[in-house]
């Protein structure tokens, strides 16, 4: 919404943190969930489709097979978050090491797409932001926290992807996308999954 200038209002909820009206109006229990008067939408790329239905200027393609070919690497962010996942929230070194083996598969298909398009970004889709960017930023956003508290450089084989990241990162809107304090509410998420970065992180504070 923010990059279409929309005016909102935003309540923040943590996984922790659900009251009862968000459960009842939420059917999976997760967050986005976007209220339009009385009408409520779920699913991310649901309430982004309907945005960029509604409020100009368009982020997705004008082109119909551009448009679908969007979608498809829009609803390819559940692969996306899981492989990303199985690495940021490993909860040993064991599984760390094994989510790191099997990822790469994973970035290698977007690496691929970011290859084939038909422009030099640094976005998806060109200069512009676009709803695939704005589906991929969050897990973007939430692998290179972790990458900072423990470096793989993973993403060094896989320079489209980084490049795409960084860019993302730059971003305005992805950047005020999340609270100001988010890093210390993603550590604490991190503390409660008692991830192996949660770990290093306490290691690291008790040998300051």
């Amino acid at each position: 919404m923010r990059a279409k200038n929309v005016d909102f209002e935003v309540t923040y909820i943590t996984k922790d943190t659900k009251p009862d009206w968000f459960l009842e109006i939420s059917p999976h229990g997760k967050v986005p969930v976007l209220k339009v008067d009385d009408d409520v939408l779920f699913e991310s790329n649901a309430i982004a489709e309907y945005l960029d239905e509604v409020v100009e200027p368009r982020l997705a393609p004008t082109d119909p097979i551009k448009r679908a070919r969007n979608r498809a690497w829009t609803d390819f962010t559940t692969g996306w978050s899981g492989a990303l996942g199985n690495v940021s929230y490993a909860k040993t070194k064991e599984d760390h090491a094994a989510g790191l083996e099997a990822l790469p598969a994973t970035l290698q298909k977007i690496e691929d797409s970011l290859s084939r398009r038909e422009n030099d970004g640094p976005y998806f889709n060109g200069d512009q932001l676009c709803l695939v960017d704005a589906a991929y930023a969050p897990f973007l956003m939430r692998f290179n926290i972790v990458e900072g508290i423990n470096p793989t450089g993973v993403l060094d084989g896989f320079p489209k992807i980084k490049a795409w990241s960084a860019a993302l990162m730059a971003n305005e809107a992805v950047i005020k996308s999340v609270p100001e304090d988010f890093g210390e509410v993603f550590d604490a998420g991190l503390h409660n999954r008692e991830t192996l970065a949660a770990q290093i992180l306490d290691e690291q504070a008790a040998a300051e």
